[in-house]
């Protein structure tokens, strides 16, 4: 039975599909011995997959995992780095699979991050249609008023598209010295790239710390900085259903 060559990759637990294609447009992948193009299909009993010079094939264990992290700052959200900065995979080094991100942190903001060898979760999961949302803390300088607060909800354009508005409140207000700090909380349904970094440089607030503490029901809760931990039972399926929904 035929497979696109990107999901072939997610079935494996190898890359993401996004990952997969980023890697087949470099030329990086072959089938058969030969350089693969993005959206080729293969028949994975037939065919051999490599990519750099390793063969790419299902794990023997089957077994599929998710797995929560809190990644901290200055670690970048992918399985490997060009530029030799810190992975997140390197924090995930003894689950005893191989793992990879659904989504993305940008390596200054820190939080819950989903890793799994779930292809067909992790490509729903990073569907911009997706309806689980995704719940951000985010430390900024002064203390926005209402008015203020509901426009950088507003609908901005990131890549050609226009967001969705967001939904944001204020949680706490502090001051330091002559410094005062609010912490929003921002909610999310969907997840396009540094969206709420742009949305606050187009109004003009500053961001001081921005951390993810849930997706949906699945709450980061007290799990350390750089540690992880398998979801549990009733988490996976409060995922799955929403994965079954669709």
């Amino acid at each position: 039975m035929e497979t696109r060559l990107q999901k072939y990759f997610t079935d494996c637990g190898v890359l993401s599909r996004r990952a997969a294609e980023a890697e087949i447009a470099a030329g990086k992948v072959k089938v058969n011995g030969k350089v693969a193009s993005v959206g080729d299909k293969i028949d994975p009993s037939k065919d051999t997959v490599t990519y750099k010079g390793k063969v790419v094939e299902p794990p023997k264990d089957a077994h599929r995992i998710c797995i929560m992290l809190n990644k901290p700052r200055g670690y970048v959200t992918t399985t490997n780095d060009e530029k030799g900065r810190k992975c997140v995979t390197d924090l995930v080094s003894d689950v005893g699979a191989r793992v990879y991100p659904i989504g993305r942190l940008d390596m200054d903001s820190d939080g819950l991050l989903l890793l799994t060898n779930d292809g067909e979760l992790a490509n729903y999961l990073t569907h911009p249609r997706h309806e689980i949302p995704k719940i951000y803390h985010v430390k900024v300088k002064g203390i926005p008023k209402r008015e203020e607060l509901w426009a950088l909800g507003k609908p901005i354009e990131i890549d050609g598209m226009v967001t969705k508005p967001v939904d944001i409140r204020l949680v706490s207000t502090s001051r330091d010295g002559r410094e005062e700090t609010s912490l929003l909380e921002f909610t999310l349904f969907e997840g396009r790239n540094r969206q709420i970094r742009r949305m606050c440089e187009a109004r003009g607030v500053e961001i001081l710390r921005l951390t993810r503490v849930a997706i949906g029901e699945i709450k980061l809760g007290n799990l350390a900085p750089g540690k992880w931990r398998h979801l549990s039972r009733a988490q996976i399926d409060y995922l799955k259903k929403n994965l079954k929904a669709k």
